[in-house]
């Protein structure tokens, strides 16, 4: 088969890698000199460092040519280029499924990505998401790695599920999009409370604390989205939380990390090198909450320190000091 990725960044680059071994894979981005680099050094050097691109993997730079004779779209691009993304594939006529890897909500929308693809696709295609605990560091390493692939349709997600699934990666299925869409952008602000905590050297009790209530925040919120319940206690909820607050290739920890030492959001975006989504998520969410009247306060304060000057110290001092309440709540 063929299967076309859009973004080559670190995830896409790896899932290319991996999926290679069985299927030819077009991997596609913009950027031109990216593209010659790629194609010269036949690895992905600026992102993932020199693991090798096989006879099965090519680099293409137009969009056009990339989607020709596809089986199978996975789009990775950032979440504020998805519905682009989408736009481009239906101008070029490309009528293949379309699986997103991206995490997050569409500024200025507060839309999750599969309400992008709801907008923009309907329900005439099939379409789904692929989420999960997943670094690419290690996935492209051959180390185990476990996600979830939820689609508009059953069927399709067993399909799709197959095609992905093999070797160190697990891919089980599911039809709860909506969960598994808010679990993967509510899973990277929550991890920025946590690269906060660590960095202001809280210690494992707090880290352990803001992971717990951040499901549950996740949790609300996805349920009041139509999500199930049960979903946000799995590989895209509570897993994927759990490794992006704690794991070392976590750029959203690393945010928190460096918010608490001093630094300011402008200067960690410059030298990140990589999209942290939850730098731009939280304000989305936020307003998403709001509307919906769930609260969540743990994101509330990641926005504030992110978007409004609040420090770090006076947000986690905040947390702290709100009144008592259930576990349950």
């Amino acid at each position: 088969m063929k299967i076309s990725i859009l973004g080559a960044g670190a995830w896409g680059t790896a899932l290319a890698l991996q999926i290679s071994r069985q299927h030819q894979v077009s991997l596609w981005t913009r950027n031109q000199a990216h593209i010659m680099d790629m194609q010269v050094t036949r690895a992905n050097l600026q992102y993932l460092g020199d693991f090798a691109f096989g006879d099965q993997l090519t680099v293409e730079g137009d969009l056009a040519r990339a989607l020709d004779g596809t089986d199978l779209i996975v789009s990775v691009v950032p979440t504020n280029g998805f519905r682009n993304a989408l736009k481009e594939i239906k101008r070029l006529g490309c009528d293949a499924p379309v699986i997103w890897a991206s995490k997050g909500l569409e500024a200025a929308t507060a839309k999750l990505p599969h309400e992008v693809a709801q907008d923009e696709l309907g329900d005439s295609r099939h379409w789904g998401v692929l989420s999960g605990p997943s670094f690419a560091a290690e996935l492209v390493r051959g180390l185990p790695t476990a996600v979830t692939l939820a689609a508009n349709d059953a069927d399709f997600a067993a399909r799709a599920g197959a095609i992905l699934h093999g070797g160190n990666f697990r891919v089980y299925t599911s039809t709860d999009v909506t969960g598994v869409s808010v679990g993967g952008a509510l899973k990277n602000v929550l991890a920025i409370a946590a690269g906060i905590s660590d960095g202001m050297q809280c210690g494992n009790n707090a880290r352990a604390a803001l992971i717990t209530r951040g499901i549950a925040e996740m949790t609300r919120l996805g349920v009041a989205l139509g999500g199930a319940k049960e979903t946000f206690m799995g590989l895209t909820g509570a897993g994927d939380l759990i490794l992006t607050c704690t794991g070392q290739y976590s750029r959203n920890r690393e945010v928190g990390l460096r918010l608490a030492n001093g630094q300011t959001l402008q200067e960690i975006l410059k030298t990140l090198g990589h999209v942290a989504e939850g730098v731009h998520t939280a304000r989305e969410v936020v307003k998403r909450a709001s509307l919906l009247g769930v609260d969540m306060p743990i994101t509330q304060e990641v926005d504030q320190v992110l978007s409004h000057g609040r420090s770090p110290r006076q947000a986690m001092e905040n947390l702290l000091n709100r009144e008592q309440k259930s576990e349950s709540v």
